[in-house]
């Protein structure tokens, strides 16, 4: 099998290594079958598409709506950019978690600004009609809870693209372009014990306010998160293993 690229932007080691550990256990991968490239301490290398089954965007404690950006964050941006326009335009297979969403509908000339930002939490996620028949949510309710928790989002669908779950407080929750390129709002790579580590790492970065940290561990815990929304991992890789 050819392997699938997690690409990383998480300027915090520990951060970086969480996030590639929950990816690969709940797609069910072998460390072999997972390349990991943190672009923000490399520039993107030449990749071949051909070279890969498919291609993982994690999350980022970057945000394209930043209005000040360090060199570091442009290059990534500028590098995500190439990419993402090479892979909408092969429509090759490709999940973006939660900074995805920016990055993807910035290529879809999408709006994303700070309105529909949602706080750390556990949120119901509401399948649409075509959701219900997108083959990523097999095994997923028509709704389900997963955890969230973003400075920007999707003002509004960019053109073009099919919507396939929607939430109260930030709407666009997960859309498809094309027919292999997925992008989420909500985190399919989190459950409490990732969110909490998450929480730790990221206490003083402006999610929450520091206080609240041990409150919401108990929130992760205590809430209806059930491991539905991890399907989207496992489905990505078992549709597009290659």
């Amino acid at each position: 099998m050819l392997p699938f690229l997690l690409l990383a932007t998480r300027d915090h080691d520990t951060a970086a290594e969480a996030e590639y550990g929950s990816v690969l256990r709940h797609t069910g991968l072998d460390a072999s079958d997972l390349v990991h490239l943190r672009i923000e301490s490399q520039a993107l290398p030449p990749l071949d598409l051909a070279d890969f089954s498919g291609v993982i965007l994690g999350g980022s404690s970057f945000s394209i709506s930043d209005e000040t950006k360090s060199p570091v964050q442009q290059r990534v941006e500028a590098d995500l950019a190439v990419l993402v326009n090479r892979i909408v335009d092969a429509d090759f297979p490709f999940l973006g978690m939660c900074y995805g969403v920016g990055t993807v509908s910035s290529h879809l000339g999408g709006v994303v600004d700070r309105e529909f930002g949602e706080p750390v939490g556990a949120i119901e996620v509401t399948l649409t009609d075509a959701g219900l028949a997108d083959p990523l949510l097999a095994g997923v309710s028509p709704r389900f809870h997963a955890f969230v928790g973003h400075k920007e989002a999707c003002n509004g669908a960019p053109p073009n693209v099919e919507m396939l779950a929607t939430g109260v407080d930030c709407p666009v929750q997960m859309y498809r372009v094309g027919s292999s390129v997925y992008v989420t709002q909500f985190h399919p790579e989190l459950d409490a014990d990732d969110l909490a580590g998450r929480m730790r790492i990221y206490q003083h970065a402006g999610y929450f306010h520091p206080s609240e940290l041990d409150d919401l561990i108990t929130m992760a815990a205590n809430s209806q998160v059930n491991g539905e929304q991890h399907r989207v991992l496992r489905n990505f890789v078992e549709l597009y293993a290659r």
